[in-house]
C-alpha cells in the first residue's frame, strides 16, 4: 500500500479515505469529510488520526478527489 498522506495535506473540509479500527484487518475504507484532526505530528506510519463529520475516527489512507 501507499505511504500514507502528511497532515500537511490533510486540511478541514478535505474529502478523504479512512481506515477505522475495526476494518483494519479487513481494509475496506471510509470515504468522508474531515471534521478535526486528531494527530498532531506531521506523519504517522499508519496514517494521520481524524474525526469525519459523521462522527467516524479513522486512519487516513489517501485523499479523495
Amino acid at each position: 500500500m501507499d505511504t500514507p498522506p502528511l497532515r500537511d495535506t490533510i486540511k478541514i473540509g478535505s474529502s478523504v479515505f479512512i481506515i477505522q479500527k475495526y476494518d483494519q484487518r479487513s481494509g475496506v475504507l471510509t470515504k468522508g469529510i474531515v471534521k478535526r484532526i486528531l494527530t498532531s505530528s506531521n506523519f504517522h506510519p499508519h496514517g494521520i488520526k481524524v474525526q469525519l463529520d459523521d462522527g467516524k475516527i479513522g486512519r487516513v489512507q489517501k485523499l479523495a478527489i
